[in-house]
């Protein structure tokens, strides 16, 4: 097995030399605005995921995609001449899902702040239950406890002298 740090940067580099590769060299025209968003390798250095996204509707997507695997075989090998590995991995194309996971999140993000101005709105004209303050201030006579100190109970632990 291969250590970890070598693996992070070969996978750092396979996705300059691709996104330098994509921008430089594959003239393809269905090619949209494809930014490389990660590379992960495998720990044997045999396998590639690069992930991309792309600017643009569904059919813009799937044109790039095309694309994209198209020009896999001139990647692989630019890959293989500028990093110099033994072995060049093979490339898979995935689609990065982190722009419609932030989309997802905008919209819960909404949906919470809707949320709170309608509870904030529905309790603008709210009065307390009970005190606006519910808590003792120490020196307050409580008007249960009486003159001896005592809040009504007898030293047995029981209410009034009639001991029920």
């Amino acid at each position: 097995m291969t250590d970890t740090a070598r693996a992070r940067k070969l996978a750092d580099r396979i996705r300059v030399v691709v996104a330098e590769t994509l921008q430089r060299r594959i003239k393809d025209p269905r090619l949209g605005y494809v930014t490389i968003t990660d590379t992960r390798i495998t720990g044997d250095l045999r396998e590639a995921t690069v992930f991309y996204t792309v600017y643009g509707d569904d059919e813009e997507r799937a044109a790039s995609a095309a694309a994209l695997e198209s020009a896999k075989g001139v990647l692989r090998s630019e890959v293989g001449r500028q990093t110099g590995v033994r072995f060049t991995p093979t490339l898979t194309f995935v689609p990065d899902a982190l722009p419609d996971n932030a989309r997802t999140i905008d919209d819960l993000l909404a949906k919470a702040k809707a949320a709170d101005a309608e509870v904030r709105e529905a309790s603008s004209g709210a009065t307390y239950a009970g005190e606006a303050d519910p808590y003792r201030k120490p020196g307050e006579e409580d008007e249960e406890t009486d003159a001896d100190g005592n809040d009504g109970e007898s030293p047995s632990g029981g209410k009034g002298a009639a001991g029920a």
